[in-house]
């Protein structure tokens, strides 16, 4: 199975670009691991609600451009559910049992997720209630992911 973190924005700042490059490297041994970056759109200062949806609607269209008919699409959100490193194993397992054809990740941008993006998920995932720049967001999800993957394979990750 192909699992694939498709985020809105470029990975900036040097720091977040080499951790997310080293666990990209980590889990290439447990499969096909890729990242797809799709363009964020300027905002501008006092943008009115309407502008912003308009904004997220623009982003997920790119979004949706770039899922397949066949994926499972696991959006990040705020109010997802929140599960464990445990749980999250386990959901990546039962797709890889199902014979799911890539499992995609999807991470907005500062504005987050639009309507149309999350009417195509199959579910929402929660990392905290907590805001987290999306770069930080995208790292911390490949190290969940490799945690997901460690787990899987019965090899000791520390708790």
């Amino acid at each position: 199975m192909n699992i694939a973190v498709l985020a809105v924005g470029k990975l900036r700042e040097k720091a977040f670009r080499q951790m997310a490059d080293e666990y990209l490297k980590r889990l290439s041994r447990f499969g096909h691991y890729e990242e797809i970056e799709v363009p964020d759109l300027p905002e501008r200062e006092g943008a009115s609600p309407a502008e912003e949806a308009r904004i997220r609607t623009r982003e997920g269209e790119s979004i949706l451009g770039r899922l397949r008919p066949g994926d499972r699409v696991i959006a990040l959100t705020i109010p997802g559910k929140q599960r464990s490193s445990p749980e999250l194993a386990e959901e990546i397992r039962e797709a890889k049992n199902r014979g799911c054809g890539r499992l995609v990740f999807l991470i907005g941008g500062s504005l987050g997720l639009g309507e149309n993006v999350l009417a195509r998920a199959d579910t929402e995932l929660s990392m905290s209630r907590m805001t987290f720049p999306h770069q930080l967001a995208r790292v911390m999800l490949l190290e969940q992911l490799y945690r997901a993957e460690k787990i899987n394979a019965g090899e000791r990750y520390h708790k």
